[in-house]
């Protein structure tokens, strides 16, 4: 069975400094072979949760509220190895729509039986200024409260305008880094898995 992974991209820029920054950690999983897909969330609407616990009741793996991307991205994100969340910062902290589908489907998942406990994650996120460590915080808490494994090394990116990140070299080197850790430890689950 392929190794998969999703990158989420929580950034209204569909195509923006936050995508070309996943993108170089993505090129790493594809020379080795594992399967990407990026989703963005922009354009899709990630409204916060209500707090209704439907979810408990239908346990049914999905969001009661159908009507944006929410339940598509946590099919996605159940169905992979591997899962990347990228977001710039706004308001020194991650965006609407990142934080939107944090909440839904940190919940939804841990109400049937931890959906993403033992997934390898990745946190990015691109600045101008200042709050990156806050957003890194915001991915990384739901990544660990959701049971997954970290590998390190949660990649910061520093851009304003479009392709800006393509200037900051330390940037992009930090998520090749990310790339290979990922590699790196989605390799060796599945090597104890197998064995």
């Amino acid at each position: 069975m392929m190794t998969k992974v999703i990158a989420i991209n929580g950034s209204p820029r569909r195509k923006g400094n936050t995508s070309i920054l996943m993108g170089h950690i993505l090129e790493e999983l594809e020379d080795a072979g594992i399967a990407t897909e990026e989703v963005s969330l922009s354009g899709g609407v990630a409204r916060g949760c209500t707090a209704c616990m439907r979810c408990r009741e239908s346990r049914d793996g999905h969001c009661v509220f159908d009507d944006d991307i929410v339940n598509t991205c946590i099919d996605k994100m159940a169905d992979a190895d591997g899962i990347i969340l990228g977001s710039p910062v706004y308001f020194l902290d991650v965006t609407a729509e990142m934080k939107g589908l944090i909440d839904r489907a940190g919940l939804v998942a841990m109400v049937n039986n931890d959906l993403f406990q033992r997934k390898v994650g990745v946190a990015v996120t691109v600045m101008r200024r200042a709050g990156a460590t806050a957003a890194l915080n915001t991915m990384i808490n739901f990544m660990v409260y959701s049971g997954m494994v970290v590998p390190g090394k949660p990649v910061i990116g520093i851009g304003r305008e479009i392709g800006a990140i393509l200037g900051d070299e330390e940037g992009i080197r930090r998520a090749h880094d990310a790339g290979k850790n990922m590699v790196w430890l989605l390799e060796a689950l599945s090597t104890a898995r197998a064995s």
